[in-house]
């Protein structure tokens, strides 16, 4: 196998692949390479296809200097020598994404991140990027992609744009998926690497929060209702809805006053599966104070005499919060049954996400160590912790400022 470069508007390089199967067609003459599969009929004009061999030759171009050229040139050779290259000249995008990588790395990840990657290449790069061939994408291409997300990105019939965030974790499935497709021989470079996501504001999103007094409001008008002890443990924990709802007695040790969070509850296409944490410190244990712990004995002792009433109906899944039957609590249901206690107690609306927030702030607020807190929250880094709440508790600056100038003035 041999190759060249030349100079055109940019540099690129020629491989010469030799002779290959193909099909041409007796009414228009259009060439069709036979890749994976053989054309029954011409896509062109739909005549009639001949079996045949012609040359073939492969280009990219793009290279700013002559050198690059070269470079890539040799790796692409070298690949071809060690049988790495798959020569898929009409690959699109779309084929590429679907027929490929999505099937590829589906057991290699976890179910949500897979959905993740589905959802943004069936609704968002398809639509948009999908008939390009997969040797012709550039950066130029990726960053006016982009900037159509930014405009007029969202579904449902909204003419709003995607925010940057959402602009740039599609950035990232599209970067991951050509990573890919260069591992696996189907381009020499990842043209992703030369576009440019949107930067966004200045840090992470502001998050809602209650203050103290609110948080006591919410949790004094849903005492003695069904999620009460659901709200309880969350607010007092800053456990995440998954986590909460994935919570199983054999979990919970209330003589030691602790609970250990390794699994969660997560709606995935209409049902609920069980996924594991993203880092390893999600596996973590979280000390539990004198009121969760008396709320949770309360509502062992009601779940048990529940089981008995249910009888054979009982549904045994051995979780701590779970409808009149034992059965999984659904978690977009729950989310809602939240939303409408907030509006019953008369607060200001905030997530259920949100309790979670409220629980780090007030933390943090109360002088407890960022580190402690972070342990608690099972973020993967203290950084995690500061950067997401440092800007929620202003106070906390204000107190430093102090006690350093007490020290030297």
């Amino acid at each position: 196998m041999q190759g060249h470069v030349r100079k055109r508007a940019t540099w690129e390089y020629i491989l010469e692949l030799g002779d290959w199967p193909a099909q041409r067609c007796l009414s228009c003459g259009r060439r069709v390479w036979v890749e994976r599969r053989r054309k029954k009929v011409c896509p062109a004009c739909g005549g009639e296809l001949k079996e045949t061999i012609e040359r073939r030759q492969r280009s990219q171009c793009g290279f700013r200097t002559k050198k690059e050229a070269q470079e890539a040139l040799t790796t692409t050779l070298g690949e071809q020598q060690h049988g790495l290259g798959v020569i898929a000249e009409k690959l699109t995008l779309a084929e590429y994404l679907k027929e490929e990588w999505l099937p590829a790395i589906a057991s290699t990840i976890r179910p949500t991140t897979l959905a993740s990657y589905t959802t943004h290449v069936e609704r968002h790069i398809i639509p948009r990027l999908g008939k390009t061939q997969l040797k012709k994408l550039n950066g130029a291409a990726i960053n006016a992609f982009y900037a159509v997300l930014g405009e007029d990105g969202k579904l449902r019939g909204e003419t709003t744009g995607l925010a940057p965030s959402s602009v740039r974790r599609i950035h990232a499935t599209l970067h991951r998926a050509l990573r890919d497709a260069v591992r696996w021989g189907y381009l020499v470079r990842n043209p992703v690497d030369a576009a440019d996501p949107p930067k966004g504001g200045a840090g992470r999103a502001e998050v809602s929060t209650w203050n103290a007094a609110q948080l006591k409001q919410f949790l004094n008008a849903t005492k003695g209702t069904r999620l009460y002890p659901l709200w309880l443990t969350m607010a007092l924990t800053g456990m995440r809805r998954g986590e909460a709802l994935g919570l199983r007695w054999e979990d919970v040790d209330l003589g030691a006053g602790r609970l250990s969070i390794h699994r969660s509850l997560v709606p995935l296409d209409g049902k609920i599966i069980v996924s594991e944490p993203k880092t390893r410190r999600g596996n973590r244990l979280v000390s539990l104070d004198a009121t969760t712990v008396a709320e949770l004995k309360r509502l062992r002792k009601a779940q048990r005499e529940e089981r008995l009433v249910w009888g054979p109906g009982w549904v045994d899944t051995g979780l701590v919060f779970t409808r009149e039957n034992g059965d999984s609590l659904h978690p977009e249901r729950i989310t809602r049954a939240f939303a409408r206690a907030v509006v019953k107690a008369g607060l200001p609306a905030i997530r259920l996400h949100d309790l979670r927030h409220t629980h780090a702030t007030l933390a943090l607020a109360a002088g407890i160590h960022p580190k402690v807190v972070s342990e608690r929250l099972g973020h993967a880094t203290v950084s995690l912790t500061l950067d997401t709440y440092s800007h929620a508790v202003p106070a906390l600056s204000e107190e430093a400022a102090g006690i350093i100038a007490a020290l030297v003035v």
